[in-house]
């Protein structure tokens, strides 16, 4: 379980949060006027957290190491281009499943509709590339 206590009270109460860490595996979070500052966890929990730390550190100096010679302008507008898609898709999943209101001006009908006449034209577009491929 996470708890919170600010700094003051863990100064008074050290041993008592101390016990909590390391028997009931509590983790506890240290604030300071209202604000995260620290968090008291079991050795073992830290371990971990450790561990992890290193192996995200390799992973990064790695993929830093594949993408040295790769320009950041051309990287950063395909990330942002797929990350604006990816929105869109899931924003239309959700506005056909309800989960969002539809779209000012159009009626749940109409997105279903032009929805079909997309898949259409991707499938016509698909058709003719691979039509002209054949010659």
């Amino acid at each position: 379980m996470i708890t919170e206590a600010t700094a003051v009270t863990l100064r008074q109460n050290l041993g008592d949060m101390l016990n909590r860490v390391q028997y009931r595996r509590d983790s506890i979070l240290i604030t300071k006027d209202g604000k995260p500052v620290a968090a008291l966890v079991d050795a073992a929990m830290f371990e971990r957290i450790r561990r992890m730390q290193e192996r995200f550190d390799a992973l990064s100096a790695r993929l830093a190491q594949a993408y040295e010679g790769a320009p950041d302008a051309g990287g950063l507008a395909e990330i942002e281009a797929a990350s604006a898609q990816a929105r869109l898709d899931v924003a239309h999943q959700w506005r056909a499943e309800g989960r969002l209101p539809a779209l000012p001006g159009s009626n749940a009908s109409g997105a279903k509709r032009s929805g079909r006449a997309a898949a259409r034209t991707a499938g016509a577009k698909s058709a003719a590339a691979g039509s002209s491929t054949s010659r």
